[in-house]
């Protein structure tokens, strides 16, 4: 009998652990529309070829600061895959809905020869803790087949997070991206033409 009961309640706590268990709630990033109209005007095509991300946030964990120089890493709020593969998804996305049909390579795509590779670089992308999702880095065009910088731009952005749950934050982020690619949008429309001016330029 005490064999018997003692199988029972090894059997049994399992089911309690799960029970007790908190939910882990999983999140993405998602395009948004453009808040400028979609530019019609050729050129190179584009491909993002890197998103280069800070330790901090290189995890499945979702990150927030809480003042100062502490950060909020929750155990229960993550992010679905990768995130530097998510920015890279959703930047695509958005940036081909912004440019003409064929100037956006996805990443998995083979890039036709003369396409310019564009990579980002993120210092900062969290909650700041003060209810605004701030983004701080630089986004660069390359020379096709070069490590040649066409344009080089440093950039901080932000948006408000809706509510103080991670789910807001992650709205704002994608806010972020969309404005993020609004401003690469611009300023690649142009590109063809600054192209052509480096290469006549003497020297």
């Amino acid at each position: 009998m005490m064999w018997t009961r003692i199988a029972f309640l090894l059997a049994a706590l399992p089911l309690l652990g799960c029970g007790s268990s908190p939910k882990t709630n999983f999140f993405t990033l998602e395009p948004v529309k453009s808040q400028i109209q979609a530019t019609q005007n050729g050129g190179a095509a584009i491909q993002l070829a890197a998103v280069h991300i800070p330790p901090a946030l290189d995890r499945r964990e979702m990150v927030r600061r809480t003042g100062g120089e502490a950060l909020d890493v929750s155990d229960q709020d993550r992010w679905g895959a990768p995130f530097d593969e998510m920015v890279q998804r959703t930047l695509t996305q958005d940036l081909a809905s912004r440019l003409p049909p064929g100037r956006v390579i996805y990443p998995d795509q083979p890039a036709p020869t003369g396409t310019d590779p564009v990579v980002i670089d993120i210092l900062e992308f969290a909650n700041d803790g003060a209810g605004r999702v701030v983004f701080q880095g630089s986004w660069s065009v390359l020379k096709s087949g070069s490590s040649v910088p066409l344009l080089d731009q440093q950039i901080r952005l932000s948006a408000p997070v809706g509510g103080k749950d991670f789910a807001g934050e992650a709205e704002a982020m994608s806010t972020v991206l969309g404005q993020l690619s609004d401003r690469i949008a611009a300023r690649v429309a142009g590109l063809k033409a600054e192209k052509t001016g480096a290469q006549n330029a003497p020297g």
